[in-house]
């Protein structure tokens, strides 16, 4: 009978332990967990870079003859129009040259008109007629010849724009094709960047961009982007142009400017994309089980934990493509998994 009733004792120590565990588990608070929604498609990242202001168009100005530039009419920055005065050369043979020109023409049109009375009568012999008009023909020639010399020592914008690097200054000797002044179309710039190849496929010619240039206080969105094809030998990096709109002209070639672009993930260079399903997680959300099989914490709408498997692709920065495991709109833990087990409820 004694031993009966230590048994019973026994049976309510237990049972009254397991209802304490019970309620101990109810009252347990939800685990602090951060998540992230699975979307397909590819996370968008931002991306930051370092470009250079570029114009949109150089060109560069020169005289077509040889002489001593007599003087400069503009200087570097200032802003010109098509057809304005830049320089001008000497031009004291050039006029002599015309001068000479005009006495020509002046005795080759009185010749032509002296020999014409004797052609019309007939007593000029034929050969003779077409002589004389063959040096008055000879004779415009130079006179028009003459005349763009002199012009050509007048030296005209032949584009709107600002002055870039003014490479002859009054007093030297211009040669032609040296460039005198560079004009510089600034309406809109370009900002060169320098891509690493490994990010080139994320970046197509409408990904969007912000431009901060803080030597002109200017934040603008960057507009159709222009890809380079031939990539630096040394560093592996290929050159990219942003269209930036300049109406003000406050940006300028050779300021430095803070390039953010939002890209999506690219393909890999196997040729897999980075997400065959187009969804990639934080590359620390995957854990590895002891049998070397990965899986990732899913939350349920109960708000309770799971383990899921998945399978992964390539990796592009802190993040993974998942092949397999999860779909799109599946919630999964990023950070505090480490306290999770099997049903644990979480709070998000």
């Amino acid at each position: 009978m004694k031993e009966i009733k230590i048994l019973l004792l026994l049976a309510i120590v237990i049972i009254g332990s397991a209802c304490s565990n019970k309620k101990e588990n109810r009252l347990k608070a939800p685990t602090q967990v951060k998540t992230e929604v699975v979307t397909a498609g590819g996370q968008m990242t931002n991306e930051s870079y370092v470009g250079i202001v570029e114009e949109n168009e150089a060109t560069a100005v020169s005289f077509t003859g040889m002489g001593v530039v007599k003087r400069m009419l503009v200087r570097e920055g200032q802003a010109v129009g098509r057809g304005q005065l830049l320089a001008l050369m000497d031009d004291t043979q050039a006029r002599n040259l015309l001068t000479g020109a005009e006495a020509q023409m002046a005795q080759a049109e009185d010749a032509l008109q002296r020999y014409g009375m004797l052609h019309n009568a007939g007593s000029l012999p034929e050969v003779q007629w077409v002589e004389i008009q063959s040096k008055v023909a000879q004779a415009r020639s130079q006179l028009a010849v003459a005349k763009k010399n002199l012009a050509d020592c007048r030296l005209v914008a032949p584009v709107s724009g600002i002055i870039g690097r003014q490479q002859v200054k009054a007093g030297e000797t211009a040669v032609p094709s040296q460039a005198v002044v560079t004009i510089l179309d600034v309406s809109r710039v370009k900002v060169k960047v320098s891509v690493p190849e490994a990010e080139m496929n994320a970046i197509t010619p409408h990904t969007p961009s912000m431009i901060i240039v803080e030597a002109a206080g200017k934040k603008v969105s960057g507009g159709r982007i222009e890809k380079g094809v031939v990539a630096d030998a040394m560093t592996h990096t290929y050159d990219i142009r942003i269209n930036v709109p300049n109406g003000d002209r406050k940006l300028l070639p050779g300021m430095v400017a803070q390039v953010r672009m939002k890209t999506s993930p690219s393909p890999s260079k196997g040729g897999e994309g980075l997400a065959g399903n187009g969804i990639t997680l934080p590359i620390t959300s995957v854990q590895r089980r002891p049998d070397g099989s990965l899986f990732v914490w899913t939350v349920d709408n109960q708000k309770k934990a799971h383990r899921t498997a998945v399978t992964v692709g390539a990796s592009q920065g802190n993040r993974i493509s998942i092949m397999s495991g999860v779909t799109a709109g599946q919630r999964v833990v990023t950070e505090g998994y480490q306290k999770l087990s099997e049903g644990t409820e979480v709070k998000l």
